[in-house]
């Protein structure tokens, strides 16, 4: 995977290509492992939870117009605003989601079920008055964007799960993500996982309390030795 820009510091590495998309890490350095989403759709290219880099237009470029960016948690703000304007588009927030649209500098509009145009459904994962979250499930190809709840970078993983689930809901895991079967899943921290995804998840949800000791140690030898 080519790291472009200047040098991994301040460049950005691309992931999870397929024919309908493909994420982008910025500053690949970091420990936060920030991944954004470019999505193909018949409506054009929406770009979700964005963290802008020098030369991302390019990897839009390759599948089409940018129709629209997207956010996905009331915290992944990012670079929403500045992605928006720039393409002259808007930012599509979940129409129950809230504290988000008053720090957009950019038009905003609100989504229900549907991403406008597209077979992309919106679905309600976390509500309540600490974390608002909602994931993009593709019909097509069973797609499935979830930004924070489920994550592939190391603080995430404990033993041999491929996907994670987030270290403050590992005692209360969202649920609701059993119901959906995606054959892949992009997430918002880390590469996403491009194969039978619905088997990565159920193994996530099924031991997530119980492994959460042994991922607590890891991330707390992590930040001691770090």
């Amino acid at each position: 995977m080519p790291i472009n820009g200047d040098d991994s510091t301040t460049g950005w590495v691309e992931t999870n290509r397929w024919d309908r998309g493909a994420s982008w890490i910025a500053y690949p350095d970091e420990m936060m492992v920030r991944v954004s989403h470019a999505l193909s759709t018949d409506a054009g290219v929406f770009v979700v939870d964005p963290v802008d880099v020098d030369g991302i237009d390019d990897l839009f470029a390759d599948f089409g117009e940018v129709a629209g960016v997207v956010i996905l948690l009331d915290r992944h703000k990012r670079d929403s605003a500045a992605v928006a304007n720039r393409h002259d588009v808007p930012v599509y927030i979940p129409e129950w989601m809230s504290g988000v649209e008053g720090d957009i500098d950019a038009p905003v509009e609100r989504i229900h079920r549907q991403l406008p145009e597209t077979d992309y459904g919106v679905h309600k994962i976390i509500d309540n008055s600490f974390w608002q979250e909602a994931a993009l499930y593709g019909d097509e190809d069973d797609t499935l964007v979830i930004p924070e709840a489920l994550g592939t970078a190391d603080y995430f993983l404990a033993g041999d799960e491929r996907l994670g689930v987030h270290p403050m809901l590992r005692l209360f895991p969202p649920k609701k993500l059993a119901r959906l079967d995606p054959e892949r899943a992009l997430v918002g921290h880390g590469h996403g996982v491009m194969d039978d995804a619905t088997e990565a998840i159920a193994y996530a949800l099924r031991g997530s309390r119980g492994r959460t000791p042994g991922l607590y140690a890891k991330n707390l030898k992590s930040l001691v030795l770090g």
